[in-house]
C-alpha cells in the first residue's frame, strides 16, 4: 500500500498532496479518538486499569507499522534499518511522546503497575544491548559491531509470551486500582459488550494504522520537494513515522483526561519493540541482525539513557508524571537528536 500511496503522491500537484495528508490527519485523530474511547469502556468492563490496558492491548496495536517495517527490512537484507527502527522508536516514544503528553497534562502515575512494568521496560532495552554484543571480540565493538542473533529473537519471542501471561495474572489481581464501571446500562450480556468492544478498538487501531500507511509517504514526497536532505527524511520520518500511532493515542488520551492510558502505552510499546519488533526480525532472518558500530556509539546509549530518565522520574514522582518531567525527558529527546546529528 505505502508504494502506491507513494507513486500517487509523487504525480500529485501541491494541492493534492496537502488534502491528502489534511485528510489523513484528520482520519488520525478520529481513528485515535476511537481507540481511547474503546479503552476506556474495556478497561471499565473488564475492571483491568486502563495503564494496563494501554500497555497491553493497545500498544500491540501501535507497534504493528514497526513490526511491519522492522520484518520486511530484515527480509529485505537491510538489518540496520530493521534495528535501527525499534531502536529508534523506543527512543521518540520515551523521549517525544511521553515528554509531549506530560506537557499538555500531568499523567495519572499508578506507582505499583507503571513501576513493574518500567523495570521490564527498562530490562527489555538492557538485554537488546546484551544480545547484540559480541562478547569474543568486545574491544572491537566500535569498529566492528556486532549482531542480534537469530536465538536470541527466538529468546526475545518465548519472553514477550512469558511478558503476556505476567500481564495477564497482574491485571487480575485484587490489590491494584479497579476502575468502576460507568456509562449508559446496556440491555446485551456484558461479555458480549465486551467483545464488541475489542472489535471497535482494534478498528479504531486499523483506522489509525492506515491513516498512517497513507501520510508517511506523502509527507515524504513534500519534503522531498523542498529539497530536504534525503538523510534527514530518514533520520525522522522512519522512526518518527512508525511511532505516530503511540503520539496521537498518547496526545489524545492526554487531552481527553485519561492519561493512564499514555504512559502505558508507551511502556508497553517499548517493551513490544525489544521483545516482538526486534526479536521477530532477528527470528526469521537466518544470520540474525548485524549491528553497526553506530549502536553502540550513539543509538544504544541514546536508549538506555532516555530509559534510565524515565526510570529516575518514576521514583521521584508522586501520584502524576509532571510538566517538568515531560520537560526533562523532551529535553533528552533533544539532545540525542542533535547528538546523532552531529556524530553522524
Amino acid at each position: 500500500m505505502e508504494q502506491y500511496v507513494a507513486a500517487l503522491a509523487a504525480d500529485a500537484p501541491w494541492w493534492g498532496l496537502g488534502l491528502i495528508i489534511a485528510g489523513s490527519l484528520a482520519v488520525l485523530w478520529r481513528g485515535a479518538d476511537v481507540v481511547v474511547s474503546k479503552a476506556v469502556i474495556l478497561s471499565e468492563l473488564s475492571g483491568i486499569p486502563k495503564v494496563v490496558v494501554g500497555a497491553t492491548v493497545v500498544s500491540l496495536g501501535t507497534t504493528t507499522p514497526e513490526t511491519a517495517v522492522s520484518v520486511l527490512a530484515a527480509l529485505g537484507g537491510r538489518p540496520g534499518l530493521a534495528l535501527g527502527n525499534a531502536v529508534g522508536s523506543i527512543i521518540c516514544d520515551t523521549g517525544l511522546i511521553l515528554g509531549l503528553a506530560c506537557l499538555l497534562r500531568p499523567l495519572p502515575l499508578h506507582r505499583r503497575i507503571v513501576n513493574r512494568q518500567g523495570w521490564i521496560q527498562f530490562g527489555a532495552g538492557v538485554s537488546l544491548v546484551l544480545g547484540c554484543l559480541p562478547f569474543g571480540n568486545l574491544s572491537l565493538i566500535f569498529e566492528q559491531g556486532g549482531s542480534l542473533p537469530q536465538v536470541v529473537g527466538v529468546a526475545f519471542l518465548v519472553a514477550l509470551v512469558g511478558y503476556a501471561a505476567v500481564s495477564i495474572r497482574w491485571a487480575h489481581e485484587g490489590d491494584l486500582p479497579v476502575p468502576e464501571l460507568i456509562g449508559e446500562k446496556d440491555t446485551s450480556t456484558e461479555q458480549a459488550r465486551l467483545l464488541w468492544v475489542l472489535l471497535k478498538l482494534f478498528l479504531g487501531l486499523a483506522v489509525v494504522i492506515l491513516a498512517c500507511e497513507v501520510l508517511i509517504p506523502t509527507t515524504a514526497e513534500a519534503a522531498r520537494r523542498l529539497e530536504v536532505p534525503e538523510g534527514v527524511i530518514a533520520a525522522t520520518l522512519v522512526a518518527f513515522g512508525t511511532s505516530l500511532p503511540e503520539l496521537v493515542t498518547a496526545v489524545t488520551s492526554s487531552f481527553r483526561g485519561h492519561g493512564e492510558i499514555a504512559v502505558g502505552n508507551v511502556v508497553g510499546a517499548d517493551i513490544l519493540n525489544v521483545l516482538w519488533v526486534a526479536g521477530l526480525s532477528a527470528a526469521v532472518t537466518r544470520g540474525g541482525l548485524q549491528v553497526s558500530p553506530e549502536f553502540f556509539s550513539l543509538y544504544f546509549p541514546s536508549m538506555l539513557f532516555l530509559l534510565l530518565v524515565f526510570r529516575i522520574g518514576i521514583v521521584y514522582s508522586g501520584r502524576y508524571l509532571s510538566r517538568l518531567f515531560g520537560g526533562i525527558l523532551l529535553t533528552a529527546y533533544l539532545i540525542v537528536t542533535v547528538a546523532g546529528y552531529l556524530f553522524e
